[in-house]
């Protein structure tokens, strides 16, 4: 298949074929160019970041196991400089098209495999998500994505960040397949009985632009619906802006640590945004960070007392749709700083959440998602098979 909105990495296309008979057999998948496969080195973004580094034997544990389902492998993805950008404009290798938002952003870090997604290139594909790179661009490209549990599912051979916060994730176009797809991946049938109690975080709404918030109010009534028992709670207390600055403070100083080598032995080519933010992590007081384990921990507790078994929550996964492409960084700054506080809850507290399409501003998507106890992800996609289901 061709690449006609450049979602691929440059150069010849890899394809493995997937096992006969698996329960994926038939579809096809990409992987972020963080995930390792087999005979092709992994470019993380930066054209630098190859050199010097063996090309890997074997494939990471998510490729393998799509591989081992049944699914065909027909290519690694565009991804922000080593997963580090949210909106999905790389300098290197270009921004993908969004198909869903023609003239703006697929959204990052996993702009390639949303991309080509959206566009039908293929039925699913591999993304990571540590402060919201797999969520935020299911929402600007009108995709199911997941970001599940932390520490569920095996990074072996995924390029980390953070990792305190890293999770591997994958999108889809629509719900059977969302359902298949995370049913081999999180190794467990996807229930048929769904959670008995919604909690609307009525912070998040009123964060998010009106007229998403607006947008996203039929998807929540048709929610309600179906769980049956619904109230409205906050989110967090202390203030969304405080959970975020909680996660600026941790992610950025783990994923400083994470390349700290590569930048003083390679000194490699990197966009100003992305230079930028490891400096910042780099600079972090000692005295931030311990203050952000702590709002940590209060994340954890807070999201735990909010989500006790058979109870999910509802928010806004983006306060807005996707911004136009090329904008300045003074333009920018601003959204992202948005975006994190409705995406630090993942990092911080590590539950899983599902980002569901369906609400549209101007004709441009945003998603709702869902946030369910730790371990619970597969009731998450069960929510967003049956809410497919009525459609």
């Amino acid at each position: 298949m061709g690449d006609e909105i450049g979602a691929f990495v440059p150069g010849p296309r890899v394809r493995i074929e997937g096992r006969t008979g698996g329960p994926l057999s038939g579809l096809t998948f990409a992987a972020k160019d963080l995930f390792d496969v087999a005979g092709v080195p992994t470019g993380g973004g930066n054209h630098d970041w190859p050199t010097g580094r063996s090309v890997p034997s074997r494939h990471s544990w998510a490729v393998q196991t799509l591989l081992d389902a049944g699914a065909t492998l027909i290519g690694k993805t565009i991804t922000d400089e080593v997963s580090l950008g949210i909106l999905g404009e790389n300098p290197f290798d270009g921004t993908p098209v969004n198909v869903r938002a023609q003239g703006r952003v697929p959204g990052g870090s996993s702009s390639g495999s949303a991309a080509a997604v959206a566009a039908g290139i293929c039925d699913t594909a591999l993304g990571t998500d540590t402060g919201g790179s797999v969520r935020v661009p299911s929402s600007f490209c009108g995709l199911y994505g997941i970001r599940p549990t932390h520490g569920r599912i095996d990074v072996t051979g995924m390029l980390p960040q953070a990792p305190t916060s890293d999770t591997t994730g994958w999108f889809a176009r629509d719900g059977e397949t969302f359902a298949k797809v995370s049913a081999v991946m999180l190794g467990e049938a996807i229930p048929t009985a769904l959670p008995t109690r919604l909690v609307i975080a009525v912070d998040t709404f009123g964060f998010a632009d009106a007229e998403a918030a607006a947008a996203l109010q039929p998807m929540v009534r048709r929610l309600s619906g179906l769980i049956g028992d619904s109230r409205e709670d906050i989110m967090a207390p202390p203030g969304l802006s405080v959970w975020a600055r909680a996660q600026r403070a941790l992610q950025p100083v783990e994923a400083y640590a994470t390349f700290k080598d590569w930048l003083d032995t390679r000194n490699p080519r990197m966009a100003f945004s992305v230079a930028r933010g490891l400096l910042a992590g780099a600079a972090v007081p000692a005295s931030e960070h311990g203050w952000a384990n702590l709002m940590r921990q209060e994340a954890r507790a807070r999201m735990a007392h909010l989500l006790p078994a058979g109870t999910i929550l509802c928010l806004p996964t983006t306060p807005f749709p996707a911004p136009l492409v090329g904008q300045p960084l003074s333009v920018l700054d601003p959204l992202r700083d948005r975006i994190t506080c409705l995406c630090a809850q993942g990092g911080l507290a590590g539950h899983p959440q599902v980002n569901l399409p369906g609400a549209t501003v101007g004709g441009l998507p945003v998603g709702l998602s869902i946030i369910g106890a730790r371990g619970s992800d597969a009731s998450l996609v069960a929510v967003a098979r049956a809410l497919a289901a009525q459609k």
